[in-house]
């Protein structure tokens, strides 16, 4: 039986139509799968690395803390040995007996404060004595003063430095002080600090993070292979300068060159290095890590966290993979639902697993904030306590200063009362006889009588207010004229020098200075009266009262002819209650007072020992309108 021709004849656009979509579905499916999965893996990427980003701000902070306060526990330490009179001792005699006792003492100050190494450098940067005095390799008699944190202590500033030590070979971080002595830097105080402790809490917290100096060179790294190189390409001329400074001693400090960077925000940035055999998994041969960098407070080092990515890429190929997957379930089977449930299940037990890792972050956050407010309000309290010593200690140096005035003025009684006696008996004859005189009708004769009485009044009147100016509380601030505080003090004093016949030469200019009017009469009168009494057997006394600016101060020299100052005296001049004269000539206070007063008007007093003898003392005080330097012409 044979078949109609005409009855196959609409069966055949069902199966070219058929045909065509077998042939054309499944490469647009693929394709589609394919677009879907970059398009979920991207996404996937983006918002993780944001999450990474967030999560890594929180990290970073926390981190960069940790290495700020391991810095700054150290920072007060080096100015600690102002305060040993033993280093100033040494610094002032090297050849005398005092270096084994401060060695002694900065070893034990190292014990306590578990430092590395403290040692001490006069000004020309030789090691006067270290710590580590028992050691082979023991820093004493070492010239460091190539070093730049002796260079910036010696100019008053501090020093701070991390480099790899000359001697020992040992890298460390260095802290430096100027030890002054009456306003002059007279040596250097060094302290050695290892960070290696930072080190081993990263690589026992599994945390890759290094730390990088102002030269760009990572000094501290959980990664060992990463530590000193540089993470910026450096000049030819700045590899000459470290080298010659010796800061990081004869390492080649090649350059960290990642195989890929991407910058993704100020401060973020994704880079990729090779993998080495601790970070290599399987075929892993390159590693990616999302860079996040913070500077460190009060250095010029900057605080990098790595944070690996291969988990992040591991997860958003798995989204893009479950997306295209799903497409394709959808698409061609129709039963994507049960796999869309597994996929939400899957994202959901993620996010609360996400949520749960971040609640508790944001707990161990919120109790190490807790306890970095608790160690403010103790940091409060310190400060507190210290401005409420210092306002005692002003308020006893004003009261030692009112008890020398009124020393000074009992030691003046007898002059004051000889001075006040002489107008009182004229007084007492000069009014009895214009009683007589008016009497007898002489008018004229008691007029010019009355007249010379008020010249007598106004003559002890003239005693009385010096006494008051000169015995009245002061107050800080203010300023003085020279020219009204060197005649106060002579009229002060005007008794003895008329007595001892001084002959005095007066070559200084009246000038504004920025002190006290009776604060500065204080000086003068304790600097005057000392060389008064100096010159007390010298037959023919003299005394120079010179002055010249300097700078922004005004230079006044206080110079005698008098005995002179001997060695001895010369160490103990400026000690409280020291004092050549007897005692019921002095209390070894005035000195003290006026090197102090000085000090606290931002001045200083000095001795120095003149050629022709006698003894001169410099007086240098800031002044009220300081001369500006004319600009320079070009």
């Amino acid at each position: 039986m044979k078949c109609d021709p005409s009855l196959l004849r609409p069966a055949l656009p069902a199966v070219k139509s058929r045909l065509i979509r077998q042939l054309l579905l499944p490469p647009l499916i693929i394709l589609l799968m394919v677009g879907l999965g970059l398009i979920g893996y991207v996404l996937s990427d983006n918002s993780g690395i944001r999450i990474l980003s967030e999560n890594g701000e929180r990290q970073l902070e926390l981190h960069a803390r940790t290495v700020e306060s391991e810095i700054s526990k150290y920072t007060y330490l080096p100015s600690l040995l102002e305060l040993e009179d033993s280093v100033s001792q040494l610094l002032s005699e090297p050849e005398g007996g005092a270096r084994q006792s401060v060695n002694e003492y900065l070893e034990g100050l190292n014990r306590r404060s578990r430092s590395r190494a403290i040692f001490v450098l006069d000004t020309s940067g030789r090691v006067q004595a270290t710590s580590n005095w028992r050691d082979a390799d023991s820093f004493l008699g070492e010239d460091l003063s190539f070093r730049a944190y002796f260079q910036d202590a010696v100019r008053g500033e501090p020093g701070r430095f991390y480099g790899i030590g000359s001697t020992t070979g040992e890298a460390g971080y260095y802290l430096a002080h100027g030890l002054e002595e009456h306003g002059k830097i007279i040596g250097v105080a060094v302290i050695k600090v290892r960070l290696d402790t930072l080190e081993e809490r990263w690589q026992r917290a599994r945390l890759e993070a290094f730390v990088s100096d102002e030269n760009g060179i990572i000094i501290l790294s959980s990664d060992p292979a990463r530590r000193l190189k540089a993470v910026r390409a450096l000049s030819p001329q700045t590899k000459e300068r470290l080298a010659r400074s010796l800061q990081y001693y004869w390492w080649p400090l090649n350059e960290l060159e990642p195989l890929a960077r991407e910058t993704l925000a100020d401060g973020v940035e994704k880079l990729t290095f090779p993998a080495n055999s601790e970070t290599a998994q399987g075929k892993l041969h390159e590693v990616t890590y999302l860079a996040q960098t913070r500077r460190l407070a009060d250095t010029p080092w900057h605080f990098t966290l790595l944070t690996p990515l291969q988990d992040l890429r591991r997860e958003s190929m798995i989204q893009g993979v479950l997306v295209a997957v799903a497409f394709a379930l959808l698409t061609i089977l129709g039963i994507a639902w049960n796999e869309r449930r597994k996929v939400i299940a899957t994202r959901l037990a993620a996010r609360e697993a996400l949520e749960e890792a971040n609640s508790h972050l944001e707990r161990k956050i919120a109790e190490r904030t807790a306890d970095l407010r608790a160690s403010n309000e103790r940091l409060k309290g310190q400060i507190r306590e210290r401005r409420h010593a210092e306002q005692t200690l002003r308020q006893a140096q004003d009261e030692l200063v009112q008890a020398g005035k009124l020393a000074a003025i009992g030691q003046m009684s007898t002059s004051i009362a000889h001075e006040l006696n002489q107008p009182l008996a004229a007084l007492r004859t000069l009014s009895g006889n214009t009683v007589r005189f008016l009497e007898r009708g002489a008018l004229e004769t008691a007029s010019a009588n009355l007249q010379t009485i008020n010249g007598l009044i106004d003559r002890m009147g003239r005693i009385t207010a010096s006494l008051r100016s000169f015995a009245r509380r002061a107050d800080d601030g203010g300023q003085a004229s020279l020219a009204q505080a060197v005649e106060a003090s002579l009229q002060v004093l005007a008794n003895r020098i008329a007595g001892s016949h001084v002959q005095l030469h007066n070559l200084y200019e009246d000038q504004l200075l920025a002190i006290d009017q009776t604060r500065l009469e204080q000086i003068l009168v304790n600097l005057i009266g000392n060389a008064l009494d100096a010159m007390a057997s010298q037959p023919q006394p003299q005394l120079w009262l010179e002055g010249e600016l300097q700078a922004d101060k005004y230079r006044l020299l206080v110079r005698d002819n008098g005995h002179g100052i001997d060695d001895d005296t010369r160490k103990h001049l400026f000690e409280p209650f020291f004092t050549t004269k007897p005692g019921e000539h002095g209390l070894g206070l005035g000195l003290t007072l006026s090197a102090s007063l000085a000090a606290a008007a931002k001045g200083s007093l000095s001795v120095e020992h003149p050629a022709s003898g006698g003894t001169a003392f410099v007086l240098a005080l800031p002044l009220v309108n300081a001369p500006t330097e004319p600009p320079q012409q070009p």
